[in-house]
């Protein structure tokens, strides 16, 4: 197959200086991705004279905002039921972080409107397959714990229900959120850090940070001395705080209008199936299937290499499950790609700022619109603003750290082989596995 190609990342990047020496600041961001650049847009926006440099190892975007499936959803890896039993939350708190994700998914496209980032943001919400009796009593039951956590806007739809939008095989039912809409990541991370440059914020790239301390990010090229110094760096950030995950995804040519119409999706929701192993699609702008999924092995010491972006195994196996999906024969894949995302222990995604030193991430692949949530509360934050933001459950939260080698290996690549084999079992058993029930409290359930 070569190296992995990212459909994402065809039009040419600008070129960016190293950091040139030491210098001082009033913010240093540490990464150039969604987290990064949301935050600098806002504090820029919020105090234009604010001195605000990123830093970013290797180009904007590099890491998962620009290798994501284009899901900005509302969607938060921990559930409602486990951000209140955080300590200092409570039930309330934990469905204003429901509607805050809720509003983030608009907040993307309406910035993205006025500031004139074409990102083929298109609001069609997610539809969730049910494709086995099991999926399907987990689908009703998801509904069920929707309507006692939030405002009742997840949906069951019957198979007669779905086939109106949707064309897939196997179905018995589904859900549906409207709280999702598709982008395309690469363009979204280009745009923004072409507006936050024409506010006055410095990017420098191909500028690693060797150390992050209290008042200063340490590069080999200089020090960027600052009172506020954010973490930005997701699935990077070294240590045992996030275990670096990889996420792979395939895409499509574009398929002929007859194609299309076989298959449905015309409103461009975004959609997955209520399987284990998780897998998420979306149809581009211009008419492709792009399609991604979990399945490639967790490195040994939370290794991050471009040579893990490729997994012909994991590539053949979701284009495999995309034919199966829509009974697709004849389709040609002309692009695939990966990259790591962060987990933290507890799966659950955290902000905060202490000490000078801010921090956010940990968003288990749900990062595009938590990421703009992120740079908000981070705005107001560094701002000392007391808002509806700084007090959501997920402010200040501090992962445990995940355990060390071998034991870390061990028992993420278990999850990881758990859930396919999960799915494995439910059709033969036609019932919830119990694989899934014993891994849950590994896996963040």
């Amino acid at each position: 197959m070569g190296r992995p190609l990212n459909l994402w990342s065809s039009e040419p990047l600008a070129s960016r200086p190293p950091l040139g020496g030491d210098r001082d600041a009033d913010v240093v961001i540490v990464g150039a991705g969604y987290t990064g650049l949301w935050t600098a847009y806002y504090l820029a926006k919020a105090d234009p004279t604010l001195r605000i440099v990123v830093l970013e190892k290797e180009t904007v975007g590099f890491g998962a905002s620009g290798r994501n499936g284009g899901w900005c959803s509302a969607l938060f890896p921990a559930s409602a039921r486990k951000l209140a039993a955080l300590p200092g939350s409570s039930r309330s708190a934990a469905i204003e972080m429901h509607r805050a994700m809720q509003a983030s998914v608009n907040e993307v496209g309406l910035v993205a409107a006025a500031e004139g980032i074409d990102c083929d943001y298109h609001k069609g919400g997610t539809i969730v397959l049910a494709r086995s009796a099991a999926q399907l009593a987990r689908a009703r039951a998801e509904v069920a714990e929707a309507h006692e956590w939030g405002p009742g806007d997840l949906r069951f739809l019957s198979r007669s229900e779905v086939e109106t939008d949707v064309r897939a095989t196997k179905v018995l039912g589904a859900t549906f959120t409207p709280h999702c809409a598709v982008i395309h990541p690469g363009k979204l991370v280009r745009g923004l850090a072409a507006v936050v440059e024409r506010r006055g914020v410095t990017i420098h790239e191909s500028t690693p940070v060797s150390s992050v301390e209290v008042g200063r990010a340490i590069t080999p090229y200089g020090v960027v001395r600052a009172e506020v110094v954010v973490r930005a760096t997701e699935g990077f950030t070294p240590g045992r705080a996030v275990a670096p995950v990889y996420s792979l995804v395939v895409a499509t040519e574009p398929l002929s209008d007859a194609t299309w119409d076989r298959i449905g999706l015309a409103d461009r929701p975004s959609f997955s199936d209520h399987r284990h192993l998780i897998i998420y699609g979306q149809r581009t702008a211009d008419g492709r299937l792009v399609f991604g999924g979990r399945g490639a092995p967790y490195h040994f010491r939370s290794r991050v290499r471009p040579s893990y972006d490729e997994e012909p195994r994991v590539f053949a196996k979701l284009q495999a499950t995309l034919r199966d999906l829509f009974a697709l024969d004849d389709v040609r894949f002309t692009h695939a790609w990966g990259g790591a995302l962060g987990v933290p222990r507890d799966w659950c995604a955290s902000v905060g700022l202490a000490n000078g030193l801010a921090w956010a991430g940990g968003y288990v692949g749900d990062g595009v619109s938590t990421t703009n949530l992120a740079g908000r509360t981070l705005t107001d934050l560094i701002l000392r603003r007391d808002t509806a933001l700084t007090r959501l459950p997920w402010v200040g939260h501090q992962s445990r750290n995940w355990e060390p080698e071998p034991f870390r290996w061990l028992g993420i690549n278990a999850g990881l082989r758990a859930m396919t084999l999960a799915d494995a079992e439910e059709r033969l058993t036609r019932h919830n596995s119990q694989i899934a029930r014993l891994m849950g409290p590994l896996l963040g359930s």
